[in-house]
């Protein structure tokens, strides 16, 4: 009875220390540091308060960086050309999830991969483009965020003309290597039509184009400047775009309120920060098992106007507020 007694403790003890030994498997699971790709054509410095928007966000559902997410951002320089050499550095290194900003990310990332999940930002048209399969039931390993930005040009056009009385001729600035781009172009065509502005067509591919579309804009007099959406090019030379119409006196309009910020007059669109914090939410919800597949691509639903009143000034005499819902910086 005595030597039973012996093994039963015996065994007890072995069974304790083996315990003891593993963590449970949600320790286990809590370890784990998940990495997160980031792919963007654009570079650091224009992006930075993006991508300072997704940690933010990341931090508030939680995570730490360091001890239970590392972010691998890589940025594009402005050149299109170096996205697959960067998507394929970023599958190589087998993270969980890979956020893109742009078509153009997007696509070079799902040629390397069809099963790591992608949120993809910034995106014009992701049906037509192929991503998903509709924006209620995306299918694949892709889902994310569309901007609606090619329905938003002809209010752009709309806004700047009821801010400029007497408004005929208005260059478009825009990349036609960039799908969303083209969309928004087509449409402000039809728009300009309807609103009997001339629209002028100035292309933007690199930033060494810049210069040269400069003089094109003003050798054609136009009386005001508006840039297609989605162009990482002109994203990160905004505060040199935003100096030249300001030097011109050229009341401008663009889509997000980061040109507003650099001097630009006018920006209406939804907001590319908070875009960013809804990919962490996604992010989030594929970390914890959720299939791409299953959530839908989101829509904005809130657009804001933004209005630089310090850069109004100069031209005061042409300028005319567009009234309602305008934040004023």
């Amino acid at each position: 009875m005595l030597l039973a007694r012996a093994l039963l403790v015996t065994v007890a003890l072995g069974l304790l220390a083996v315990t003891s030994a593993c963590p449970p498997v949600d320790a286990q699971q809590a370890s784990k540091i998940v990495k997160i790709g980031y792919l963007t054509p654009s570079t650091p410095a224009a992006v930075a308060h993006l991508v300072e928007a997704f940690r933010q966000e990341m931090r508030e559902l939680g995570y730490a960086e360091g001890k239970t997410f590392v972010l691998e951002p890589r940025y594009g320089e402005a050149r299109f050309e170096r996205l697959p050499e960067l998507a394929r550095e970023l599958v190589g290194l087998k993270v969980d999830v890979i956020v893109t900003a742009t078509d153009a990310a997007t696509a070079a990332v799902k040629r390397e991969t069809q099963t790591i999940p992608i949120v993809m930002t910034i995106s014009n048209d992701p049906v037509g483009t192929g991503f998903v399969a509709s924006l209620s039931r995306p299918g694949g390993n892709v889902t994310g965020f569309s901007q609606l930005s090619p329905e938003l040009s002809g209010k752009r056009l709309e806004l700047l003309r009821e801010a400029v009385p007497g408004l005929s001729r208005v260059a478009l600035l825009w990349n036609p290597d960039v799908r969303g781009a083209v969309l928004d172009y087509k449409e402000s065509e039809g728009a300009a039509r309807s609103l009997r502005l001339e629209l002028q067509s100035v292309e933007v591919s690199r930033a060494e184009d810049l210069d040269r579309a400069f003089s094109v804009v003003t050798n054609q007099r136009a009386q005001a400047l508006v840039l297609a959406a989605v162009n990482p090019v002109a994203f990160a030379k905004r505060g040199q775009i935003a100096s030249f119409a300001q030097r011109n006196r050229l009341p401008s309009m663009y889509a997000t309120k980061e040109y507003v910020d650099a001097g630009g007059l006018m920006s209406y669109g939804p907001s590319d920060p908070d875009t960013l914090r809804r990919a962490a939410i996604y992010v989030d919800k594929i970390l914890k098992g959720a299939k791409p597949g299953d959530l839908p691509v989101e829509q904005p639903t809130k657009f804001e106007l933004v209005i630089n009143l310090k850069t109004a000034r100069p031209s005061a005499s042409r300028f005319r507020s567009p009234s309602s819902g305008a934040r004023i910086r």
